[in-house]
């Protein structure tokens, strides 16, 4: 087991956050709402040349595709505001992002009839997986803007997933990597006890109801 996921596994009693009636709808069971960004990652935070990243296509495709940041930025652009909820229990309303949307990146590739799961490679061996059918909804990005601004370092510059929809540490910072797959497998943090899915709604944090999240983890965190 992962030590970092270990700790954040050893509060069994939490009770419910407050949030005002106005979001209630809006913020999952369990979480707090606020106006800061913390800023969360495994490992160090990588440092690009953009001139030499590049994102891999790989997998269930009938060919490899590979894309410079230029590229990427000559496809059509999006911006979304969609909310966003960590695992550790901190929620972000109304956030502004602008990138790709994973579905219009589709258009540009073969993937094979059978594949039905995506793995994002990203910095530092992480990874995280993700059903293709979460990819292809309507806020899904590629991102490299947030809030008008160049994503920074610390953010995943110069790209990173959005899935909103989903807990954050499946909108992987710094990808490098999209592999294609016909059967699931488990990335990073599902490795180490998270929950396969993640859906802040349903609470799906932990792979066992045994395990909580301590409710002032994010509060130890820096911030933006």
């Amino acid at each position: 087991m992962h030590k970092k996921a270990e700790r954040l596994k050893k509060v069994t009693s939490i009770k419910q956050a407050a949030v005002s009636p106005e979001v209630a709808h809006r913020v999952p069971p369990g979480q707090t709402v606020t106006e800061r960004f913390p800023i969360l990652h495994e490992g160090e935070v990588p440092e690009y040349d953009i001139n030499s990243w590049s994102l891999r296509v790989f997998g269930e495709v009938e060919e490899e595709r590979t894309f410079s940041f230029e590229e990427l930025l000559a496809l059509p652009q999006t911006k979304t505001v969609c909310d966003i909820h960590c695992v550790t229990r901190w929620s972000k309303l109304d956030t502004e992002w602008e990138g790709i949307k994973f579905k219009d990146l589709m258009q540009l590739l073969k993937v094979k009839p059978d594949a039905q799961y995506a793995m994002i490679h990203a910095d530092e061996d992480y990874d995280t997986n993700v059903p293709l059918a979460d990819l292809l909804e309507e806020n899904v990005l590629l991102a490299h803007r947030f809030d008008g601004e160049p994503l920074t370092d610390k953010h995943g510059w110069p790209m990173r997933l959005l899935v909103p929809h989903l807990y954050f540490w499946k909108s992987a910072k710094w990808i490098t990597g999209i592999e294609f797959m016909k059967e699931d497998r488990e990335g990073f943090w599902e490795r180490n006890g998270f929950h396969n899915y993640a859906d802040p709604f349903k609470e799906q944090r932990f792979s066992s109801e045994e395990n909580e999240m301590p409710e002032d983890e994010w509060l130890k965190k820096e911030f933006d």
